[in-house]
């Protein structure tokens, strides 16, 4: 996504006013033709069918930057976008007085922990209340990254709580963006998984990719169709097993989006009350109802996946220094981790 998108004539209204790229799109190779307005359901994040009607109606949807009609027909290769007279949301950046739990901060750079429940930055449906408005706020004239991210240099979901290292000059920008990409710096997750991790430790290898079928998820691709997905490497040990769940530190090796919740679920350990990957359901256990109850309160204590980004390691821009840095686990993770301990222990002792 672009602020500022190639401005040819054809992108342009009959009043000569620039229009805005909001959403942009490559129809894969095997794309079968599909309605552009239904195509476009399946990619945008909570969009609807009026809404995209309307874009159609009004001469904002281009395909290979031409204005199209809501049936034409998507094929491969074809480049949908989706046009608008203002600039994206989310580069409309306001300052929030949003307190910060800032773990460290020097002149080129700050580490902060982020709670469960606030998004990164600006995107589709949360244009306030992130990090990002946070930042601006606090901090003046912040680096932007390669997609205009003031500060950022890596990101965590929105429901995953944990550390991140903000950029606060051009240079820490480009040589902590480095050490991310060259995978030298250190990054690990404690999370709770549904089943019982048989290996103590394990590496999950598998590119992962957009879903074909469900856009909002990621998914590892194989054999023939690994080249759909980008390389992913996650270092996984065992911590504590609880029997029907496990607690596990997972290292990571690269940083594709959502790669732990997709790698774990591949594996067969689908995240603790993770929604989107299907981990909100009871994937183990037994069928009693006192114990469907146990992991509903489980549920309440942890609304959200059990993932924390623990430790972050990297070496200083400006001192050459490595610097280690590492957070508590938030209540919320250590209420349900507490609850399945006591529930292990007593199944254990019912057993002896």
């Amino acid at each position: 996504m672009s602020e500022h998108p190639e401005e040819n004539n054809e992108l342009e209204d009959q009043n000569d006013e620039t229009l805005y790229e909001h959403h942009k799109f490559i129809a894969e190779k095997g794309q079968n033709p599909l309605r552009v307005d239904k195509y476009l359901m399946n990619y945008i994040e909570k969009a609807t069918r009026n809404k995209i009607q309307k874009a159609a109606k009004d001469g904002n949807i281009y395909v290979n930057d031409v204005p199209v009609k809501q049936n034409y027909k998507v094929k491969a290769g074809d480049v949908v976008q989706v046009m608008f007279e203002h600039p994206p949301y989310e580069f409309l950046l306001t300052p929030e007085n949003i307190p910060l739990d800032i773990v460290y901060e020097d002149d080129t750079l700050l580490v902060v922990n982020k709670p469960a429940g606030m998004v990164v930055h600006p995107g589709h449906g949360n244009y306030s209340g992130t990090l990002i408005n946070a930042l601006v706020y606090h901090f003046e004239n912040l680096p932007n990254n390669s997609s205009d991210r003031p500060g950022l240099v890596h990101r965590i979901d929105k429901d995953t709580s944990g550390l991140l290292v903000i950029a606060k000059t051009e240079h820490a920008m480009a040589h902590l963006s480095k050490q991310f990409f060259d995978k030298t710096s250190e990054r690990e997750y404690i999370a709770i998984v549904w089943g019982n991790v048989e290996e103590d430790e394990g590496t999950v290898e598998g590119n992962i990719g957009r879903h074909p079928k469900n856009r909002l998820q990621n998914t590892v691709y194989e054999g023939e169709d690994a080249e759909k997905g980008k390389p992913a490497v996650t270092h996984l040990k065992v911590l504590e097993r609880f029997g029907y769940v496990t607690l596990v530190a997972c290292k990571l090796e690269t940083g594709r989006t959502h790669q732990i919740r997709v790698h774990m679920k591949h594996i067969g350990h689908t995240l603790f009350n993770d929604e989107r990957y299907g981990g909100e359901k009871i994937l183990k256990g037994t069928t009693f109802t006192k114990y469907k109850q146990f992991v509903e309160n489980c549920f309440k204590i942890l609304p959200r996946q059990a993932l924390h980004a623990k430790t972050l390691g990297f070496t200083h821009p400006k001192t050459g220094e490595w610097m280690s840095f590492n957070s508590d686990l938030p209540e919320d993770m250590l209420g349900a981790i507490e609850k399945w301990r006591n529930y292990a222990k007593n199944q254990k002792e019912m057993l002896e």
